[in-house]
């Protein structure tokens, strides 16, 4: 059984399961997003504390960074022995992180940081009509189907996004093609390190297409773009368990050291 299959039938083999533990039921439920108006409140604390430096020792933490309809800032604070700590941006996307630093004679550099945030879940509605949808600038229009390094939008990728999209009418079919052709195509590869780096040129010309979410993702996202689709992948870490009883769209502890993930 293939997973778009498996996804469509979870709700039909949920009763059957009724003697399972409440874990494993819920690994059952369908994924059913549903929008809310109740904002849950978050804060992570993250811990640096350097062993042995050698040298000027340099740091820089990520804050939360996405101000929406889904997600708040709140504050950031921080602590420690650091010379200089202050919050600065990335001049292309705006990622916001806490660059701290230490003098050479610093043989212990320390600081915490301490992140409050509030998320509330969301739902789209991919009926709806055209003029009810977020309209977009010609800048970020462009900004969102631009090419990067490691997401190029020509060569290989605009071939490949134009047989996948082929017969498509609307923006929304072309999204849909993608979408599906990376479900039938691509896999999750444990054995990649860490989330992996995303180069989507070298698992087409590879037709290696299995990786983690920065693979995936990102070979979503480039084809999209080479369609002229508008998108961009989001890094970020997950702070709750899934509803739906997904490990992957969740954390499983209070402890998200190893809870990075990204999304298109």
């Amino acid at each position: 059984m293939d997973r778009r299959a498996f996804l469509k039938t979870g709700g039909a083999i949920f009763p059957a399961a009724a003697a399972l533990p409440k874990l494993a039921l819920a690994q059952q439920l369908p994924f059913n997003p549903r929008q809310a108006e109740k904002w849950r409140g978050f804060e992570v604390t993250t811990r640096v504390e350097i062993v042995f430096p050698q040298g000027a020792t340099r740091v820089w933490l990520p804050i939360p960074s996405v101000d929406s309809g889904y997600q708040k800032t709140l504050d950031n604070a921080w602590s420690g022995n650091a010379q200089t700590a202050k919050i600065v941006h990335d001049g292309t996307y705006g990622a916001g992180m806490l660059y701290a630093e230490w003098p050479t004679a610093e043989k212990n550099p320390v600081i915490e940081l301490y992140s409050r945030f509030a998320t509330r879940d969301r739902a789209v509605d991919f009926s709806a009509r055209p003029e009810s949808v977020e309209r977009l600038s010609p800048g970020q229009r462009a900004f969102y189907t631009g090419s990067t390094e490691h997401m190029p939008t020509d060569g290989i990728v605009k071939r490949t996004a134009q047989d996948i999209t082929k017969g498509a009418r609307t923006d929304y079919d072309k999204a849909k093609a993608i979408y599906e052709w990376i479900v039938e195509n691509t896999y999750r590869d444990p054995k990649t390190r860490g989330c992996g780096v995303g180069d989507i040129k070298t698992m087409l010309e590879t037709g290696n297409l299995g990786g983690k979410c920065a693979d995936l993702n990102a070979l979503y996202v480039g084809l999209a773009r080479a369609s002229g689709l508008p998108a961009r992948d989001v890094y970020g870490v997950r702070v709750a368990k899934s509803q739906f009883g997904y490990r992957s769209l969740g954390a499983g502890t209070a402890n998200i050291t190893r809870a990075q993930h990204c999304r298109a």
